[in-house]
């Protein structure tokens, strides 16, 4: 038995964020043919692995664009809870090829390092500037909504760090034009690929908590327990289970011993009181009891299934 509370964004601003990440997916596209041009006719390895981070890019938005529709649709028999979960995948992927990305970049500028090669710094220059404006515009079209979805705070951190990547880049191009220091392009390409490590290991750790259905870090569990404990009817609450399904719906699930034998009517009300509870003060807005009288169980808090 249980009762959720909804908190469903409108269609309205659904809508608003596909089209904030098809307007970037664009962006990125261009971004990436330019740049990968760029960097062969200049020479560059900080252009061509900017290219790189930004095909990454353009890919994890794909990712994150068809996670957002699909997170849309209703569920069915075969899928009782929709593709709730499909954000959280395209976050995982993405902070995934954040730092798999990060890696090939550093092998690469070490490699360039042992044999600086003379770049056309007048080209990075003015393709840096191109992917510093439209980076720019793509952050500031997501940033609103990276702060409460996991999965646009992918995409959101992803053009993030390109846009810093392209700062990196003009400012290697003009060391480069003025005072022939080479070797900064393998410099900023390892600074790179080690603020891409640092951006993305805190959302893989993030969403990869969400898909093991660890419980999330501000839930205290035992101190809900013991407040649900304490009401009168309960003799025990165990067998708990607390995830997260995706950034609006937190989970509880558990068995609950009563002290008598009471009615459905009876159960209904306590259950009431339980939701409000645990939704008013730690916003957990799907619960789930199973309501038992005398049954010989394991009591403890966490039973392995």
């Amino acid at each position: 038995m249980g009762h959720s509370h909804t908190h469903n964004h409108s269609h309205t601003h659904n809508d608003l964020k596909g089209r904030n990440l098809f307007i970037s997916i664009l962006l990125n596209i261009l971004i990436t043919v330019a740049q990968v041009i760029g960097g062969i006719v200049s020479g560059s390895l900080a252009l061509l692995s900017d290219a790189l981070h930004n095909f990454s890019d353009v890919l994890s938005l794909v990712v994150s664009y068809v996670a957002n529709k699909l997170s849309k649709k209703k569920a069915s028999i075969h899928r009782t809870f929709g593709y709730k979960r499909a954000e959280i995948l395209a976050a995982f992927i993405n902070a995934s090829t954040l730092i798999i990305v990060a890696v090939l970049l550093i092998i690469e500028a070490i490699k360039r390092f042992q044999n600086p090669e003379e770049i056309a710094s007048n080209l990075v220059i003015w393709l840096s500037l191109l992917g510093i404006v439209a980076n720019g515009f793509s952050v500031l079209l997501l940033k609103k909504d990276s702060k409460a979805n996991m999965n646009m705070k992918s995409a959101y951190l992803h053009l993030l760090t390109d846009m810093m990547a392209s700062i990196a880049v003009l400012i290697g191009g003009l060391l480069m034009k003025y005072y022939q220091l080479y070797w900064v392009d393998s410099v900023l390409t390892f600074a790179i690929a080690l603020y891409l490590i640092w951006m993305g290991f805190d959302l893989l750790k993030s969403s990869t908590k969400v898909l093991m259905l660890f419980t999330p870090d501000d839930i205290p569990l035992k101190q809900i327990v013991a407040e649900i404990n304490a009401f009168e009817s309960i003799k025990n609450v165990h067998h708990v289970h607390v995830w997260q399904l995706n950034e609006e719906e937190i989970h509880l699930e558990a068995h609950i011993d009563f002290n008598n034998d009471i009615t459905l009517s009876e159960f209904d009300v306590i259950l009431h009181e339980i939701e409000n509870l645990v939704f008013n003060k730690y916003d957990i807005n799907h619960v789930n009891i199973q309501p038992e009288f005398g049954k010989d169980d394991a009591k403890d808090l966490i039973v392995q299934d």
